[in-house]
């Protein structure tokens, strides 16, 4: 009985993290370069159950005279094991502004390990240390002329530098060179990741390796392919109809294992105050 409280907690644990997910999804749907996230729920390991001692229970079924199995398994429960975002290109969006650039995918290798394509971001100074990296390519020049995020976080170009320009009147080719009077001044700072599920996401659209070590870049990885568009933006990959479905599943499912801890509870009610009575 107390298994049973123990093992419907821990799907109600694992619906209610799914839940929040999926919200978060939902709420940046409209975030340019937003990653929709995805969740894993597994099982717990099987308990293994066992005799001990000599068999009290008979090993046959007097009836049928079939076996009884005096081994078995029971589960103890589930939980969201990872949770990694779909890097998938997201809708690309004009907006007519110089300064909105977007990263567009074009050959990206399969990582043997994961199994999974590889990624291309946006370099950014990260403000303590090392680099940062981003899909969403809605960016502005500040006081100095500093190409920027939109948290004043500075655009490298490929060799780690920040890119200062005059103003917005300036050109962004294909292949990321920026031109100032068709004079290349900078060429977009832009980064491979062969496995992605592997980087640190973080607030703002953020992503970090997990030991702080840079990502190569783009431009020098052989077999990838991509693109900029100027004047465009990326937007967020998530499926708003599809999250929606999920969303209302998780909120059922919660729904059912509260209902059925509900019932333990008032099995364990009549346990406590009227099996035990003595009259």
């Amino acid at each position: 009985m107390f298994r049973g409280f123990n093992t419907v907690a821990s799907g109600m644990i694992a619906q209610q993290r799914r839940t929040e997910l999926l919200t978060n999804n939902m709420a940046n749907a409209n975030t340019p370069g937003f990653k929709a996230d995805q969740s894993t729920i597994r099982s717990f390991p099987d308990m293994l159950m066992s005799r001990l001692g000599p068999a009290k229970i008979p090993t046959e079924n007097p009836i049928s005279g079939k076996k009884l199995s005096t081994v078995g398994g029971i589960s103890t429960g589930v939980y969201m094991s990872e949770t990694v975002a779909l890097q998938t290109q997201g809708q690309l969006q004009q907006t007519g502004l110089n300064t909105d650039i977007a990263l567009i995918d074009g050959v990206l290798p399969v990582d043997a390990e994961s199994g999974q394509s590889g990624a291309l971001f946006f370099r950014l100074e990260h403000p303590t240390e090392g680099e940062a990296y981003t899909r969403n390519g809605n960016f502005t020049l500040d006081a100095s002329g500093f190409l920027t995020n939109a948290s004043g976080l500075y655009v490298l170009d490929d060799a780690g530098q920040r890119i200062q320009l005059q103003n917005d009147d300036f050109r962004v080719g294909d292949n990321g060179q920026v031109f100032v009077d068709d004079v290349a001044v900078a060429q977009l700072g832009v980064s491979y990741a062969a496995n992605p599920d592997r980087l640190l996401k973080q607030d703002n659209g953020l992503y970090r390796t997990e030991d702080g070590t840079e990502l190569p870049s783009a431009y020098n990885t052989g077999d990838v392919s991509f693109a900029t568009q100027q004047g465009y933006i990326e937007g967020s990959n998530v499926d708003s109809a599809k999250t929606m479905t999920e969303l209302m599943s998780a909120y059922r499912t919660f729904e059912a294992n509260q209902k059925i801890l509900q019932a333990y509870d008032q099995s364990m009610q009549k346990a406590v105050n009227e099996v035990g009575r003595v009259n």
